[in-house]
């Protein structure tokens, strides 16, 4: 993974190409319109104040995590991979490169099953649900980094709930 500068106007019309593509798939598996990003313009995204991490392929850049990091914790506002590129790990690896925050939080539609796996399998545990829309949730998990040298019986860092420190869900 490495750092992208949104402000390329190259690099920039790609993140808002893909991430259009890739929301538009969640829209669809939730049932939900309203995503944010989905509608987001180019000119909203290169001026959203977050830091980009770009995962690139052969030359091609295939997706990115968008994160804002406050008194420790990192919140991750946005994670998307070109649908071309799905299922070959890009996902798992652009959030695993934040996880050296103490505290990592998520939101992601309730119904968007492969996300939330994803999301459990690197050790999140889901700290809340909020109603956006009628019969549209959202759900926050966080990880919490474990006390240097713990870990919990899979072996990966314990997580704790708690909301101190969340930036707040972009839904």
């Amino acid at each position: 993974m490495r750092p992208i500068d949104v402000r390329d106007p190259e690099i920039a019309q790609r993140l808002w190409q893909m991430q259009r593509a890739a929301y538009r798939i969640e829209a669809d598996l939730i049932g939900f319109e309203a995503i944010p990003p989905l509608h987001e313009s180019l000119e909203q995204l290169i001026a959203a104040p977050l830091t980009w991490l770009g995962a690139v392929e052969d030359g091609e850049l295939v997706g990115a995590i968008a994160y804002v990091v406050e008194s420790g914790t990192c919140d991750i506002n946005r994670l998307f991979v070109d649908p071309r590129f799905v299922r070959r790990g890009w996902g798992r690896r652009l959030t695993e490169s934040v996880l050296e925050h103490p505290v990592v939080t998520v939101s992601t539609g309730t119904a968007n099953t492969p996300a939330r796996e994803l999301y459990r399998s690197l050790g999140f545990v889901d700290v809340a649900t909020r109603e956006i829309a009628p019969g549209t949730t959202v759900t926050i998990a966080e990880r919490r980094a474990a006390p240097q040298g713990a870990a919990d019986a899979s072996g990966r860092p314990s997580a704790r709930s708690s909301l101190r420190g969340r930036a707040g869900p972009r839904w």
